[in-house]
C-alpha cells in the first residue's frame, strides 16, 4: 500500500526568498508555480507557498516541556541522523532558531530531538526525531 502525502498551503510574502529558502536551504524540489505560488516537495509531500502578505506574521504560542512553541507550524519527523545532518547544516548557515535543536522529554515516553526555526515569511517550522518510532505516539 501506498503511504499517503500531505498536501499543505501557507502564506508567504515573497516567492523569491520563499525559493531561496525551501528549495536553497532545505534542499525542496520545485514543482509547478504561477505568479501568486509555488509548489515544493517537502520529502515527498506536497507543500504550496502562495503569496498572502496579509495573512502573514500571526504567532501565537503554547508551552510544551519548557519551550514556547509556535502554535501554527508545520515540519517532518525525520530518522534521527538525517535531523543531526540539518541540526548542523542549518547551524552552518546561521540559521535564528526559535528553538534550539535539543532533545525534549528526556527519559519520558515521547522522548524526541526537536528544533524549530522560521521561514523568510515568519511561518514557523518544526523538525523532529525519535530514536525509536514507536515513541511517536507514545504516552
Amino acid at each position: 500500500m501506498t503511504m499517503p502525502r500531505f498536501h499543505l498551503a501557507f502564506p508567504v510574502d515573497d516567492l523569491t526568498r520563499a525559493r531561496a529558502f525551501y528549495g536553497g536551504l532545505l534542499g525542496c524540489a520545485e514543482g509547478r508555480s504561477s505568479e501568486s505560488w509555488v509548489d515544493f516537495d517537502f520529502h515527498g509531500h506536497q507543500i504550496v507557498a502562495h503569496l498572502a502578505p496579509d495573512e502573514v506574521g500571526r504567532a501565537a504560542t503554547n508551552a510544551v516541556d519548557g519551550d514556547n512553541v509556535p502554535v501554527r507550524h508545520f515540519g517532518l519527523i525525520l530518522a534521527w541522523d538525517q535531523w543531526e545532518a540539518l541540526a548542523d547544516s542549518l547551524k552552518q548557515a546561521d540559521t535564528d532558531f526559535i528553538i534550539e535543536p535539543h532533545t525534549r522529554f528526556k527519559g519520558q515516553p515521547g522522548e524526541q530531538a526537536t528544533m524549530f526555526f522560521l521561514d523568510p515569511a515568519g511561518n514557523a517550522l518544526e523538525f523532529k526525531a525519535f530514536r525509536d518510532e514507536a515513541d511517536i505516539f507514545a504516552k
